[in-house]
């Protein structure tokens, strides 16, 4: 067997192993939808991914390890998705532009990754993904003050920050609708909750640009 043959081999494996885990992923996902975390089981992801249990162990030992590699994995995605959702507008860029450019980019990768929302905010989510997740919640905040300040420029950044939370706030509440629905049904939703926080923050830009 000639060098280039043994480095090959190699990387072949290395090739089949990470088709192996991707595969054991997408089954994870469709089971934490499905039955949520707590009642997820091994034997079900298996299932799901149409291998035995053995192969399912030969990449991770337990339910709470692939929960922790799809946890991560999801929130690299969802980070690279709030910074192009929270980018820096441009200050004549009008309230409800904004926001339905904001919601739309969340609900598109929400809607696309419904697991997320099943493993983040189960109420049983393993104690390291439940760590990520108030560390991404707090950047997303950051964020949203960040996008607010041109919209309220005025305004004492503590006012600022109880803003975004109550934002961040209003579309998990609205998410969980929108997730619920399908078709049509589930724009009408999406609508519903952009109508909402333009209601809420437009008397608030009134009031900041009042001399």
């Amino acid at each position: 067997m000639s060098d280039h043959q043994e480095k090959e081999q190699p990387r072949r494996r290395q090739a089949r192993g990470e088709r192996r885990i991707a595969q054991l992923l997408q089954a994870a996902a469709s089971v934490f939808c499905t039955t949520g975390y707590t009642a997820a089981s091994t034997n079900a992801i298996a299932r799901e991914a149409g291998v035995s249990p053995g192969t399912l162990y030969q990449f991770f030992p337990n339910k709470e390890a692939i929960a922790i590699e799809l946890g991560d994995r999801l929130m690299h995605e969802m980070r690279e998705t709030y910074g192009e959702a929270l980018a820096t507008v441009d200050p004549a860029t009008p309230l409800e532009q904004a926001i339905e450019t904001a919601v739309d980019r969340f609900i598109e990768f929400n809607c696309r990754r419904p697991e997320f929302f099943a493993l983040m905010h189960g109420p049983d989510a393993p104690g390291r993904i439940a760590e990520a997740h108030d560390a991404l919640h707090a950047t997303l905040v950051a964020r949203v003050e960040t996008l607010l300040t041109g919209f309220l420029p005025d305004t004492p950044a503590p006012d600022v920050h109880r803003v975004a939370q109550v934002c961040l706030g209003i579309y998990k509440a609205g998410l969980e609708l929108v997730l619920a629905h399908e078709g049509a049904e589930r724009e009408a939703y999406v609508q519903e909750l952009k109508d909402v926080l333009l209601r809420y923050l437009t008397p608030l830009t009134h009031v900041a640009r009042t001399p």
